[in-house]
């Protein structure tokens, strides 16, 4: 086969470009027998997967999103001779001359009260456009059973529409214990010697539930005997401090910001903190918490969506909108060791159900349906 892949995504920064980068990663490893051709959309991503000869990489130029999914791609896949273009966002390109694969990260806009988290033109548009993307993709994947149970239930889907592929962490993500790099990581980015630890990014503060980890630190904090500091990672999370209101003295003063954490560095951050804490409001797969599971983090996350799900009994769960009981999850873990080293213990145990090696196997082999008859 010859499998066209759309990568505009690596230009982001966030999950799904880490999912894009991951897979394919992935499947070149595994896959020697089909043909990939790579469309970029930026020259400079060029280059990160042509050491493969069974890769060929091509940059689509296009003005933005829209064209170059529906304009640019379907040429570039009539040119390339395309047997099935993937794509590892939510669109397909509905005038592609061959079949058409698409991954959704969660059916957010259909959901009532996942949907605020969009402006309402978002909303109006993705749910307008989404069940073109489902009628053109002979198969859907989808990153969690929630997501697919979602769309199955709003678009009323034949039943073997969507199939639900679970992913992982990166390969390299597992429990650092070599003191020597915990120690140059400490030093790396001023990290105080027991830690909790949390992620976010700019813009999606209010999904990550970011006023509620602010609030529930400050309780935690005040009950605290000798309170651990929190640590939040993140491009420009400093600017969080002015935004939110968090003071200079007091809880404030025992917040860290220690701006973008690297991704080699992660594995080592996570087996340091004592705590990961992840309450978010909104997910569909939370790879931060599979990423902290595999390195043995002890995790406190939301009984909500996505989670709930990933996190199993591996993680203590507590509910996001109320900052009382975020505050009192933190002190459980923390005042406890029996409990902190249980969590760890079952979340390396459950970080083995996520792989990126068993994501690509079932994505390979749906993909390669396509080409055997077995699927439309």
């Amino acid at each position: 086969m010859r499998i066209g892949v759309m990568l505009r995504c690596l230009e982001e920064h966030g999950g799904i470009a880490v999912y894009a980068q991951n897979l394919v990663e992935e499947l070149l490893r595994l896959d020697r027998t089909n043909h990939y051709v790579l469309f970029h959309r930026r020259a400079a991503n060029v280059g990160r997967f042509g050491r493969h000869a069974n890769v060929t990489e091509r940059v689509v130029s296009g003005s933005n999103k829209v064209y170059w999914d529906q304009v640019a791609i379907p040429w570039r896949c009539w040119r390339e001779q395309t047997d099935v273009v993937f794509h590892p966002k939510f669109t397909v390109p509905l005038l592609a001359p061959c079949k058409a694969v698409m991954v959704v990260h969660g059916a957010d806009w259909f959901m009532p009260d996942q949907a605020r988290y969009y402006s309402w033109a978002n909303v109006r548009c993705m749910r307008a456009v989404m069940p073109l993307y489902f009628r053109k993709s002979s198969v859907v994947l989808s990153v969690s059973q929630l997501t697919t149970d979602n769309f199955n239930h709003v678009l009323q889907l034949p039943e073997d529409k969507v199939e639900t592929v679970y992913f992982g962490p990166a390969r390299h993500f597992r429990r650092v214990t070599d003191e020597a790099i915990l120690e140059k990581t400490r030093r790396r980015y001023s990290l105080p010697p027991k830690f909790i630890l949390t992620l976010t990014k700019r813009g999606g503060s209010d999904r990550k539930n970011l006023g509620q980890v602010f609030k529930g630190y400050a309780r935690y904090h005040a009950m605290a005997a000798d309170p651990y500091p929190l640590v939040i990672g993140g491009k420009d999370c400093h600017l969080f401090r002015a935004e939110y209101g968090v003071p200079a003295t007091g809880y404030g003063e025992a917040i860290h910001f220690p701006g973008w954490l690297d991704q080699q560095d992660l594995p080592a951050i996570y087996s340091l903190a004592g705590l990961y804490l992840y309450p978010s409001n909104l997910e569909a797969f939370p790879i931060p918490v599979t990423e902290a599971m595999a390195c043995g983090a002890p995790i406190v996350t939301s009984d909500a969506n996505g989670l709930r799900e990933i996190a199993g009994d591996a993680c203590l769960l507590t509910d996001p909108s109320d900052a009382d009981a975020i505050a009192q999850a933190i002190g459980r873990v923390l005042a406890d060791s029996a409990l902190a080293s249980t969590l760890s213990a079952k979340g390396l145990e459950r970080s083995r159900q996520f792989t990126w090696e068993a994501c690509a196997k079932k994505t390979l082999a749906i993909l390669e349906s396509l080409d055997n008859g077995s699927r439309a």
